[in-house]
């Protein structure tokens, strides 16, 4: 900006001046207090309002909705820092449900009143906001609680693919964290039980690296929940982390359609210029 040169108000008017941006600023931060103070109330009202919408949700779910089991039986093939593990995840299974446009109605099965799960959850979530939770908790059997005919048990371990998602069908999964699991543990509870299997058609879409297919309990409830809404395993698996696989199958193909072109041009300009040279 030019350095413009000007003469100085008289005293008088340079005090009035001052006083009147002294009132000036008063005012101004009057308002953004007064705003701020309007939108942390705001903000207050809409989280309260969200949770309200929210907890609806999971009351309608409990009511009309489709179930999921998490099965609670292998407290003893854990160890404390593995059960610890569990809760922390079956905690984000509650929260992205609660969060979720169409939620299941949770089902916890085989939960001891006096066991360490049990123990666990009321040390985390407290007493009061425990017997609020919208999960149905029970230390039936899942067999029990629903006809056998339509429970499906989840495990890594089944020879059986999971192809399409039925709502009808009442799903199980395992509350075990990947450290502990134990080859066919799962399968072999739900052999025992008598009850239907399926795992997940990762290898059908996902380009797999090596190891085991097992997943957390909180990617499970995204694959299911996303499965729910949409019935397409290509939005549902996209929740598998990256690091476990290479991509989609489609993926890996057009990859390598785009590479054949580019070997193709490159070929096909050696050769022009090997024709060119040798004229």
């Amino acid at each position: 900006c030019p350095n413009w040169h000007h003469k100085s108000p008289p005293t008088k008017e340079r005090s009035a001046i001052q006083s009147n941006k002294q009132s000036i600023c008063e005012e101004e931060g009057g308002d953004q207090s007064g705003a701020a103070a309007k939108n942390t109330f705001l903000l207050q009202f809409w989280s309260r309002s969200l949770d309200k919408l929210l907890g609806w949700r999971c009351a309608q779910a409990m009511m009309f909705d489709q179930p999921l089991v998490f099965d609670m039986s292998y407290e003893s093939n854990m160890s404390r820092r593995e059960i610890d593990n569990t809760v922390s995840q079956l905690m984000e299974v509650e929260g992205w449900n609660r969060r979720a446009a169409e939620p299941f109605h949770l089902h916890f099965c085989n939960l001891q009143p006096d066991g360490t799960y049990m123990q666990e959850f009321l040390k985390r979530y407290g007493t009061e906001t425990w017997s609020r939770l919208l999960v149905t908790c029970t230390d039936r059997q899942h067999s029990q609680v629903f006809p056998r005919e339509q429970l499906v048990y989840l495990t890594a371990d089944s020879p059986n693919v999971l192809r399409t998602f039925d709502h009808s069908k009442v799903y199980i999964i395992g509350a075990l964290v990947d450290r502990s699991i134990q080859s066919g543990l799962s399968l072999a509870n739900a052999k025992r039980l008598k009850l239907a299997t399926a795992r997940l058609p990762l290898d059908h879409f996902l380009n797999w690296e090596m190891g085991a297919k097992n997943l957390t309990l909180d990617q499970m409830i995204r694959i299911m929940l996303a499965l729910k809404e949409t019935g397409k395993w290509e939005e549902a698996l996209k929740f598998v982390p990256q690091r476990k696989h290479d991509g989609f199958y489609h993926q890996q193909t057009q990859k390598k359609m785009v590479n054949n072109q580019a070997r193709g041009v490159t070929k096909e300009r050696d050769l022009w210029l090997n024709q060119v040279t040798s004229v």
